[in-house]
């Protein structure tokens, strides 16, 4: 007989959003499964080995700038897990410091889910409401109910998923939900030969052209090797997200020459990521969806609202668990 697992609070997706509210709810002693297609943790949050050479190939850093989540950040620090990386470019006034996972950006989501449980590589194929309950019908053929639903994935797949089960979405929220759009980035893993000529602290953000960033592992203290992290910009990354990875990789290799010096790539990989960050988000941190409805409990979080950046997931999974709470 497949497995079926029961629990107060279901999380679909283990990135920022959806540890950050795990760990507020089973804190509040509410009994939570979070649930992620992906091998890892940290959804975004991406860490790679190539050979010798490390790299973070999705979100590069954080900035903190509410004070529940500098003191996040504070605690990351002192658990060894993050530090500070930079707060500005050679010939740029200071900004916001930046941190760095440590070793790599998927730390901090290895210690956000020290104490959750957590069901890594596995699909959830369908979401119905049963009465008063959500149940989920996973790819290995087991399932879940519970009480309460978090999705935290990327808001398309989020609406093809609520689809499955003919989950009535409000139409004002719908409305909302299909504004959001998504910027995509091809991200080329490249280990090298030598040293980069890229100036401390390793990284450049690019205004113009197929790049929009490149950082030095290396320099960063991701990499014990020289390797670098180029990410293709917007506008090039859509045009060219299904293209031949390999011939695309080794455009941005070209386009980022200069910034390479004298070192070769000796061999690179590439990873499309098609939702990378939102350039239209929601207003709001989060969505409680099953609002003024007859569903359960239902709410939305990540990226997408309220802030595109590291912090706004965060936030935005603390703000979808307090919703959670009260909600009945």
């Amino acid at each position: 007989m497949p497995t079926s697992y029961n629990t107060d609070i279901l999380i679909i997706g283990a990135g920022l959003a959806g540890l950050s509210a795990a760990n507020d709810l089973q804190q509040a002693g509410h009994s939570v499964l979070v649930i992620d297609k992906g091998r890892g943790l940290g959804g975004r949050l991406a860490g790679r080995r190539i050979g010798e050479a490390t790299f973070d190939h999705g979100a590069q850093f954080m900035t903190a700038r509410e004070p529940r989540f500098k003191a996040a950040v504070a605690s990351w620090i002192e658990a060894g897990v993050a530090e500070e990386w930079y707060s500005s470019y050679p010939g740029q006034p200071n900004g916001h410091p930046r941190y760095r996972g440590v070793p790599t950006m998927t730390a901090v989501a290895k210690h956000l889910a020290t104490d959750i449980d957590v069901m890594r590589n596995i699909r959830v194929e369908t979401i119905t409401q049963q009465q008063t309950q959500w149940r989920a019908e996973l790819d290995n053929g087991e399932t879940v109910t519970a009480n309460k639903l978090l999705i935290t994935s990327p808001v398309p797949q989020t609406l093809d998923l609520l689809a499955t089960g003919n989950i009535a979405v409000p139409a004002d929220k719908q409305a909302r939900l299909e504004r959001i759009e998504y910027e995509s980035c091809i991200a080329v893993m490249a280990i090298l030969d030598g040293p980069t000529a890229i100036e401390v602290p390793g990284a450049i953000a690019m205004e113009d052209g197929p790049i929009s960033w490149i950082s030095d592992n290396l320099q960063k203290g991701v990499s014990e090797i020289p390797a670098v992290t180029i990410h293709g910009s917007g506008e090039f990354s859509a045009q060219h997200l299904d293209h031949d990875r390999m011939e695309i990789g080794q455009q941005l290799i070209d386009a980022a020459a200069q910034y390479l010096g004298n070192a070769r790539v000796t061999d690179y990989q590439v990873h499309g990521w098609r939702y990378s960050k939102p350039t239209i988000v929601d207003d709001d941190p989060c969505m409680l969806l099953s609002e003024a409805t007859e569903l359960p409990p239902l709410a939305l979080a990540g990226d997408a609202f309220a802030g595109p950046r590291f912090e706004g997931a965060v936030q935005s999974g603390w703000a979808a668990a307090k919703a959670l709470m009260s909600a009945n």
